[in-house]
């Protein structure tokens, strides 16, 4: 058989399983999102009244999946979704202030799941680590360009 470079296949099995846990340790804290919702609050708590096509690019998600958790984040009333003052044609998507209030939590999770995720790693492991994903992540994102 043919050998074959297991890269991918990790990081897929990382991906499900990080989620899995991620979303397990903020139900212990009594916050119900899931990873992609996280995804999108955690880049609307860094900047809030973001365009959707902004968000678009910050996540990384398709349009479809994006809109889908819009739509379940809107209803469970963690952002609304308004039309910009200075363009009529653009929807922004903004925090509640009831979401607005989770961060620090969230904020707590992620530290948590970063000292879980890299347990028994040097610090120079870790920055070579992620120099790698970000070679692989550019990679993708060029690829996908194409």
């Amino acid at each position: 058989m043919m050998s074959q470079r297991r890269g991918g296949f990790l990081v897929t099995q990382i991906h499900h399983l990080g989620r899995r846990v991620f979303s397990d340790l903020l139900k212990e804290r009594g916050l119900d999102i899931g990873p992609g919702q996280g995804r999108i609050l955690f880049t609307l708590w860094e900047k809030d009244r973001v365009p959707i096509k902004e968000l678009i690019k910050k996540t990384l998600l398709r349009k479809s999946t994006l809109s889908e958790l819009l739509d379940n984040l809107e209803s469970d009333g963690h952002v609304k979704r308004v039309q910009s003052d200075e363009d009529r044609r653009k929807v922004l998507v903004v925090l509640t202030d009831k979401t607005r209030k989770m961060l620090n939590v969230y904020i707590e999770v992620s530290v948590e799941m970063t000292n879980v995720f890299y347990k028994g790693f040097q610090p120079e492991e870790i920055d070579q680590f992620e120099t790698f994903l970000e070679r692989v992540l550019d990679n993708l994102i060029k690829h996908e360009e194409q």
